[in-house]
């Protein structure tokens, strides 16, 4: 058995529709907080990634301030965005993990 007849198994019992199962509301990227993200924060480290690549952050609104405060501190932000905005093509969700 492949995983793709594992995973329709295990959908087989739930009651959600796969369309359900696959559309989460994106969580704010700050640790241990579970609100629902409004903004993308895009940045990306100057050491690792080339200048046209953008790594994301998401953040609810009581977050937001402190994950750009966090970012441009580092000289690592970029830029703010609505969520419902397009990112670039290259980018990466990644949560936060600092305190």
């Amino acid at each position: 058995m492949n995983l793709l007849d594992q995973l329709q198994q295990t959908d087989a019992g739930s009651h959600q529709t796969e369309k359900e199962a696959g559309r989460q509301p994106a969580v704010c990227s700050r640790k241990a907080c579970r609100l629902p993200a409004a903004w993308q924060l895009l940045w990306n480290n100057p050491k690792l990634h080339t200048p046209d690549r953008r790594k994301v952050w998401v953040a609810c609104g009581e977050h937001r301030d402190w994950l750009e405060d966090y970012l441009q501190t580092r000289g690592l932000w970029k830029e703010t965005l609505p969520l419902d905005s397009p990112a670039t093509e290259d980018t990466d969700t990644v949560p936060v993990e600092s305190a």
